[in-house]
């Protein structure tokens, strides 16, 4: 049986999608071949997004910030938006296979002490393993598991 293909698309790269493909890698490998990728690639992975994974025992350190550019003639079952500003930042998939919206808070936007913006990656961290497994293992979309008020990036 040949894996299926998925794609996290944000618009960064940084953060959410990066750690979506990690997730992947490391808990759907058997089943999944997983790549990400950015409309707007920053150039680098957020180190507090490398961290936080790395406090589950992932490591996301040597992947690269891609542009969506250089997989436009790749072949995706599925293409998963992560980016909470999906009509600007993410625009629709182009490409043939099913498009989902996941959407999830930019960690990146957090402010405040070291613990405090951690305390966001965790949190973003966390929701993107239990809805994106969730999804690619029974094609359903869950809801948030926080509120607004929980996840104060601002």
């Amino acid at each position: 049986m040949s894996k299926k293909k998925v794609l996290f698309l944000c618009t960064g790269n940084s953060c959410r999608s990066q750690m979506a493909e990690g997730f992947i890698k490391h808990d759907l490998s058997k089943k999944w071949k997983a790549y990400s990728a950015g409309t707007e690639p920053s150039g680098y992975v957020h180190p507090l997004a490398i961290e936080a994974m790395a406090e589950l025992g992932i490591d996301i350190s040597k992947g690269k910030s891609k542009s969506v550019e250089q997989y436009k003639k790749k072949k995706f079952d599925l293409v998963v938006t992560v980016c909470d500003k999906a009509a600007e930042n993410c625009p629709a998939w182009l490409g043939k296979g099913h498009v989902e919206h996941i959407e999830f808070p930019d960690p990146a936007e957090a402010e405040g002490s070291h613990e405090e913006k951690m305390q966001v990656f965790r949190t973003v961290r966390d929701d993107i393993r239990r809805r994106v497994i969730y999804y690619l293992a029974n094609g359903r979309v869950l809801v948030p598991s926080y509120s607004e008020s929980r996840v104060d990036i601002k």
